[in-house]
């Protein structure tokens, strides 16, 4: 039997009156087609008081939901291979303008340039800080750096899984959870990654229990991008789920899919309601209702992060 767990991060959106969600837009037939087969639920990615976020999702999702706030420097420091020191803690930062606007990858090199040792421009506008102490956010070089929460890493155990996404969240939850992780040529996390690449890498994958994250529908709520967001599904339902569901249909397998949480595409902010997901394949009686959209599933039944086993798909 093979489970195959796709994680579109961010992909759910709170609905808004007038307003479709990009579930609703995106045109989806792969996805339409598992939802009218399989069964659609809620789930709680985020465990209750916890901060919204993909560290928390991701973990939650892949069998370990987390007590306490997660540090997202040491899933970064995982992420990006960054060795942490004996006494040293690892901070991510974000490099933003007042308005909000990110800082591009030449100024996060920059800043780096300013503050080394111990610093590290590991994505985009992000860095990853090494220090005893939380550094003070400052403003440097006409920009914001603003430092994050600490907290201590993903725990917990989880059955012998295959994590195939870019070097970030998924990559740094899954190898601090004990997972196998696959970064294909071509995954970048954003639009262009190369989704039929993340495809064929499930498709060899050896285990049984196999996570393919998709970091596109995120990114592009995160820059209030609704267009993007759609854009993100469709490529993931042709390029991804297509392909996917061909090879566990023969395999006799399951496959589900599942955001991580919510990003709401106008503020770019995340949200912590529990996320429509479907589980399609064998041994799943349909239930619920045939398309996965957040106004459709608003009544489906909702699991809760300890009950994630019980989801007929193995632990998602």
């Amino acid at each position: 039997m093979v489970d195959v767990l796709v994680i579109p991060d961010g992909a759910a959106q709170p609905p808004r009156d007038g307003v479709p969600t990009a579930f609703e837009r995106a045109r989806t037939p792969v996805l339409d087609a598992l939802a009218a087969e399989g069964a659609v639920m809620r789930v709680l990615t985020t465990p209750p008081g916890l901060p919204a976020g993909s560290e928390t999702g991701i973990s939650t999702l892949l069998g370990a939901p987390p007590s306490r706030p997660i540090g997202r420097g040491w899933v970064d420091a995982a992420a990006y291979g960054v060795e942490v020191p004996e006494g040293m803690t690892p901070w991510r930062a974000d490099l933003v303008y007042r308005n909000g606007k990110r800082g591009s990858v030449r100024q996060a090199r920059d800043i780096c340039s300013h503050l080394r040792p111990g610093a590290h421009a590991v994505r985009g506008h992000r860095l990853l800080l090494l220090a005893a102490e939380r550094p003070a956010d400052r403003r440097m070089l006409g920009l914001q750096l603003r430092v994050w929460h600490d907290g201590p890493p993903p725990e917990g155990s989880i059955p012998a899984t295959v994590v195939i996404c870019a070097a970030g969240a998924a990559a740094g939850c899954g190898r601090l959870l004990g997972a196998e992780v696959v970064v294909p040529k071509g995954a970048t996390g954003d639009l262009d990654s190369d989704l039929r690449a993340k495809a064929s890498a499930a498709i060899r994958a050896s285990t049984k229990r196999i996570v393919v994250h998709v970091g596109a529908p995120d990114e592009a709520a995160h820059r209030c991008d609704r267009d993007g967001v759609v854009a993100a599904l469709e490529r993931l339902d042709a390029e991804l789920l297509a392909p996917l569901h061909e090879a566990v249909r023969a395999a006799s397998g399951r496959l589900a899919v599942c955001p991580d949480h919510f990003t709401d595409p106008f503020s770019g902010q995340h949200g912590d309601a529990p996320v429509p997901a479907v589980v399609w394949g064998a041994g799943v009686e349909p239930a619920g209702p045939d398309r996965l959209t957040e106004r459709a599933a608003a009544r489906a039944p909702v699991v809760e992060p300890n009950e994630l086993a019980a989801v007929p798909a193995g632990a998602l």
